[in-house]
């Protein structure tokens, strides 16, 4: 069904008709069914972006016309994307959403009532524009529900499960709870991962660190605590608590080699300002799974 304001604590999916967006339509299926939530599937197409505003004042340019045409795609997409959705998933509530705006805005907007947001990690770029690189790393920044920014395609068989990056922020903590619930849901194994920042370890070799290694009792002890309550609360979660030396970038992407979802805290702009356009996006052009951003946010009910 097409919708403005699509039910609160749905999972919202970007579609641009990209191989990408269809790998993200797949997941968002997935997570809807699982969690027993409405599917919202979101076509947002625009007629410029910077430079490509020189040539609509051209004689001979009909604007309407290609609004319109932009607008028929779109629903013409959202109506395959829900089809597809429906098959994987019968009986799932599906609601659609096309916006002529700006795909990041757009997604954004509808994430402030949504569980959470699913989108490629590249897309296609007709006229009217799509889910880019630059969308999904600019959605990963603002939203403030979970976005997921899905790189692997599927069908792709599971590797190491989920992996959790654990910091000392309230950010960390959110995001360990999205980890063991996401690997509950899909049942999937989960490492905790905490990086001891150590410039020594350039190269995302891992630096695994051992009982044997000295001086690390704090670092131990922080990482057992913030897990301590997850495993109480998911015991279904067959988990492990991993140490390791290095620069974050570095090891969250090496580990991403062997995962199914890598899965970081999302700092608000301002705190840890370098962190979300540094090492956050590093890894999501790096990252070789599927990694999903976690704010600090409640997800809002149904």
């Amino acid at each position: 069904m097409t919708s403005t304001t699509p039910p609160a604590g749905s999972i919202v999916v970007g579609i641009d008709g990209s191989a990408g967006a269809d790998q993200a339509l797949e997941w968002a299926v997935d997570q809807a069914a699982l969690e027993h939530r409405p599917l919202t599937i979101v076509y947002s197409g625009r007629l410029t972006t910077g430079g490509d505003a020189l040539w609509l004042g051209q004689p001979g340019v009909d604007v309407g016309a290609m609004m319109e045409s932009i607008k028929v795609a779109g629903h013409g997409l959202l109506d395959n994307a829900e089809r597809r959705a429906v098959r994987r998933a019968p009986g799932l509530e599906v609601h659609q959403v096309l916006s002529t705006g700006d795909p990041r805005l757009a997604l954004v907007e509808l994430g402030e009532r949504a569980a959470g947001l699913v989108v490629g990690s590249r897309g296609r770029r007709p006229i009217a524009t799509a889910l880019l690189g630059s969308v999904s790393v600019h959605v990963a920044r603002h939203a403030t529900c979970p976005v997921v920014v899905v790189r692997h395609a599927e069908g792709t068989a599971p590797r190491g499960g989920v992996v959790v990056d654990v910091d000392d922020t309230e950010q960390a903590r959110a995001a360990i709870e999205y980890a063991y619930r996401t690997a509950s849901f899909r049942s999937l194994p989960l490492t905790a991962l905490r990086v001891v920042w150590d410039p020594e370890h350039r190269r995302d070799d891992e630096h695994v660190v051992t009982d044997a290694d000295p001086g690390l009792d704090a670092e131990r002890l922080l990482l057992s605590e913030a897990t301590a309550g997850m495993r109480e609360k998911f015991p279904d979660v067959l988990d492990r608590l991993v140490l390791v030396r290095g620069m974050r970038e570095h090891q969250l992407t090496r580990a991403s080699r062997d995962a199914d979802l890598l899965v970081l805290g999302s700092h608000e702009a301002g705190v840890i300002d370098r962190f979300v356009f540094g090492s956050v996006s590093t890894v999501l052009e790096h990252a070789a799974c599927d990694v999903a951003l976690v704010s600090g946010g409640l997800t809002p009910a149904m």
